[in-house]
């Protein structure tokens, strides 16, 4: 299949790739724009892995890989639309994996006009792309944010979604409305996946294993929200990949048994889907911190603060459609994910003795 990866040089992104390259007859093209919300080296890094040499990214341009010949990059952003128009004319895309946004819940309330242009305004030229240039399937992320106030658990994607409480969240509730529409009005199949706080090695340095691992290392303090009174569905990038693997050889089809009396969010009359990709085990924000204490072998210095605005209590996957479709179950626990995550880390920044 030939393949584009939107977010190609970003943490799913890359793991998504390298795992898709083991399968010889895939054509991937990555594309990604290197922003500098957080430290572009490790996006470099990432793409390194995937034989892209820093030296030979040009904009707008093509590059190849010196280590993977079915893997191309290209460095442009979703918001150039004549450079994305004519990427699809050109390759003439089977599969679409979008993977791009301007992510973090936080920094939304800082700079939100970038959640607009990367997450609107870029996300609607795709569904534009994908709909004057025909692909078989079309896969975005969405994010367990968009459960907002909802106190009901485990979330399902039967539940409503109308109370989010960042505009990141926001902005993904809107992928999943401009999707649906797109995929009514143009025929598009399309699925939407709603992960749930994925960790691993080459993470994010603004999400808590890093910022927890930091902290501990440094001996400095470890900042505690909602005073640790919170728990969260975290789930091993190895067990998303995975899942998203199964997600694309499944192309949706319309649900002939959809009633329009009784809307159900995570099916329709169109071809579209929505599922949850999550650990369905959460655990309390102190037993994922004692994990890095027993990983690291070091105890963490706790400062314990108020609830962040924009942030929740408790995530919860309900995954009964990703066991009933694709017999899909995450088998990383929080202990053995934290475990490698670790030894990733102390490589990477250097805390190897």
């Amino acid at each position: 299949m030939k393949i584009l990866i939107t977010g190609g040089a970003g943490f799913i992104g890359y793991h998504l790739s390298k795992a898709l390259l083991t399968i010889k007859d895939n054509h991937i093209i990555g594309l990604d724009n290197l922003n500098d919300y957080y430290d572009v080296q490790l996006k470099k890094d990432r793409l390194e892995l995937l034989g892209i040499n820093s030296n030979d990214i040009v904009d707008n341009k093509l590059c190849n890989s010196r280590t993977f010949p079915g893997y191309q990059f290209i460095y442009t952003d979703l918001a150039n639309k004549e450079i994305l128009q004519n990427l699809f004319r050109g390759e003439q895309f089977d599969i679409v994996i979008n993977l791009a946004a301007q992510a973090g819940v936080r920094y939304s309330l800082i700079n939100p006009e970038a959640y607009i242009h990367s997450n609107i305004s870029a996300f609607l030229n795709l569904l534009e792309a994908c709909r004057h240039y025909p692909v078989k399937h079309l896969v975005y992320a969405s994010s367990s944010s968009v459960y907002g106030l909802n106190g009901k658990t485990p979330f399902s994607v039967h539940d409503d979604i109308s109370h989010p409480v960042s505009l990141y969240a926001a902005t993904k509730k809107s992928n999943e409305l401009m999707a649906h529409t797109y995929s009514y009005l143009y025929n598009i199949p399309v699925t939407g996946l709603r992960f749930f706080t994925v960790y691993g090695p080459y993470g994010r340095p603004d999400m808590s294993p890093s910022l927890f691992a930091h902290a501990i290392f440094k001996n400095e303090p470890l900042k505690i929200f909602n005073y640790g009174k919170m728990r969260r569905d975290f789930t091993y990038i190895d067990d998303i990949v995975n899942g998203v693997m199964k997600v694309i050889d499944k192309i949706p089809t319309k649900n002939p048994e959809w009633d329009n009396q009784r809307m159900d969010p995570a099916s329709s009359s169109a071809p579209y889907a929505l599922y949850n990709i999550g650990n369905q085990h959460p655990v309390t924000l102190m037993e994922y911190i004692n994990a890095f204490e027993t990983a690291i072998g070091k105890e963490a210095q706790k400062e314990y603060l108020p609830m962040q605005a924009g942030d929740v209590q408790e995530t919860y996957s309900d995954m009964t459609e990703m066991i009933n479709d694709f017999g899909y179950l995450p088998k990383t626990s929080v202990e053995e994910g934290v475990r490698k995550f670790i030894d990733w880390f102390k490589v990477y920044y250097g805390y190897e003795k």
